[in-house]
C-alpha cells in the first residue's frame, strides 16, 4: 500500500505569497500520494478567495475556513483533523521554507527510522543568514526546551515537523498561537517515538514583509515550555486510539 502525505498549510493574510507557495509544493516530487490541507485563520485580505480557486481548480486540495481568527496552532489542530494521510507535515504559507526539502523529511519516516522528523535551519547547513533576534531567541528558546524535555534539537522552533498519522492525531493539543512548537515538542519527549533531525533551507523575511511571530510569543513560548513538559503527564494528553508501541505506560 503506498503510503499518502498531508500538507496542512496554515494561513492568515498571505495573498502575496499563496499561489507561489502552492507552486513549489506542486512542483516537488514526494515520491508518494500526497494532499494539501488549507486552513485559513480568518485572513482578511484575498486569501480565502485564492484558496478557493485553488481548491475548485487542483484535485487533493482541501480548503478550511476559520470563522474568527484564533492562530496558527488552532488552524494546525483543524487541518491535522481534515488530513487523510498517512504522515502529516506542517508547511507555512510564505517562502521562508523549501518545500523541496521535504522528500527528506519523509525518507527516515519511510526506511523505518523515525516517528517524528523536525528540519533543522541550524544543523549542517549553510543556506541562509539569520536576523540576531530572531536566531538567538530560537537558540535560547531551544535549549531551554532540550533542558526540559530531555530531547537534543538544534531547532526546536521549527516549522517544517513531520509525524506519523497516528501520532499526532492522537496527541491532544492546547495552544491556539505559535505555542504549538513547545508544546508537541513537549508531549512526543513523553512518548516512545523515534525522532530525527535533517538539514533544511531557510529564507526569512522581515516584519514589513508580514514576518508575524515577535518577542510576545517568544516570552509565551517559555512559559509553555515550562506547562507541558513538567505540569503535563501522559495521561493528560493521549487519547484512548493511540498505538501502544508509542506509550511508555507500565503494562503497555
Amino acid at each position: 500500500m503506498n503510503p499518502k502525505l498531508s500538507i496542512i498549510i496554515p494561513v492568515y493574510n498571505e495573498e502575496e505569497t499563496l499561489r507561489e507557495i502552492f507552486k513549489k509544493l506542486q512542483e516537488v516530487d514526494y515520491g508518494i500520494n500526497t494532499e494539501f490541507v488549507f486552513v485559513d485563520d480568518f485572513s482578511k485580505d484575498n486569501s480565502p478567495r485564492i484558496i478557493k480557486e485553488l481548491s475548485e481548480k487542483y484535485s487533493g486540495v482541501i480548503a478550511h475556513y476559520q470563522e474568527t481568527n484564533r492562530g496558527k496552532g488552532a488552524a494546525i489542530r483543524r487541518g491535522i483533523k481534515l488530513a487523510s494521510g498517512d504522515l502529516i507535515i506542517i508547511q507555512d504559507a510564505d517562502l521562508e521554507y523549501e518545500p523541496k526539502d521535504i522528500p527528506a523529511l519523509i525518507e527516515p519516516i519511510l526506511k523505518g527510522e523515525a516517528d517524528v522528523v523536525y528540519g533543522s535551519r541550524f544543523k549542517n547547513s549553510g543556506f541562509q543568514v539569520h536576523r540576531t533576534w530572531h536566531r538567538l531567541a530560537n537558540r535560547f528558546l531551544t535549549a531551554f526546551s532540550n533542558l526540559c524535555s530531555g530531547l537534543y534539537f538544534s531547532d526546536m522552533e521549527t516549522c517544517y515537523k513531520m509525524f506519523k498519522a497516528d501520532i499526532i492525531k492522537n496527541i491532544v493539543l492546547n495552544s491556539d498561537r505559535f505555542g504549538f512548537e513547545p508544546e508537541i515538542t513537549a508531549k512526543i519527549a513523553k512518548l516512545n517515538l523515534r525522532v530525527s533531525e535533517v538539514p533544511i533551507r531557510y529564507y526569512p523575511r522581515s516584519y514589513q514583509e508580514g514576518k508575524k511571530i515577535g518577542w510576545r510569543d517568544g516570552f509565551a513560548a517559555l512559559g509553555h515550555i515550562v506547562k507541558y513538559n513538567f505540569l503535563c503527564q501522559e495521561s493528560d494528553f493521549v487519547l484512548p486510539s493511540m498505538p501502544d508501541r508509542y506509550l511508555y505506560r507500565k503494562g503497555k
